[in-house]
């Protein structure tokens, strides 16, 4: 009987070693998010005067933002060597010898539905007298993924800050970028 039981309990610890290898538990989770993807657009708004100090901008998309996406807006800034120089919003400008400091302040909201880009100067510096910082002007609208997969203790794997920086990580040609009407 001590026998029997002995080859009971080998037999036992056996199958329970063998049921707990756990090697096919592994689950791999491909990092590249297929069901979102990153668009870019130029827009050349004409702004709307609302006061003296404040010109916006409203534009609709053409079908509703997923929950998940981001907007990025960028303002081209000048060039370097023909290439467009881009300085994500909100920027501010400062006027230049301005004895009070004035500045010109780009900012912008965005819902799933549009995007509004508003101008807004110090008070006593007046846009409606100074056309050059709401004329004429170029943006970048780029949506992205809001999920990269990175945790919220980790660092960020983009500067959003940086354009050059966001349009390679979200894989962004380039020279398919088209402006928007």
């Amino acid at each position: 009987m001590k026998k029997i039981l002995l080859f009971l309990f080998l037999g036992a610890v056996g199958f329970t070693a063998y049921s707990c290898d756990n090697d096919d538990d592994v689950v791999v989770q491909n990092p590249v998010d297929y069901d979102t993807y990153s668009e870019a657009f130029d827009i050349s708004p004409n702004f709307s005067m609302v006061t003296n100090n404040l010109y916006r901008f409203k534009d609709d998309f053409k079908k509703p933002l997923v929950e998940s996406d981001v907007v990025l807006i960028y303002m081209q800034i000048g060039t370097d060597g023909g290439a467009p120089l881009w300085k994500l919003l909100p920027y501010t400008s400062y006027v230049p010898s301005s004895p009070n400091n004035e500045a010109v302040d780009y900012i912008y909201d965005f819902s799933k539905f549009g995007v509004t880009i508003n101008i807004n100067s110090s008070a006593t510096f007046s846009l409606t007298a100074n056309p050059g910082y709401y004329q004429g002007k170029t943006f970048r609208v780029v949506t992205v993924p809001a999920k990269t997969g990175v945790s919220k203790s980790a660092v960020a794997p983009v500067d959003y800050s940086d354009y050059n920086s966001v349009i390679k990580y979200y894989n962004i040609d380039e020279s398919r970028i088209q402006r928007k009407n």
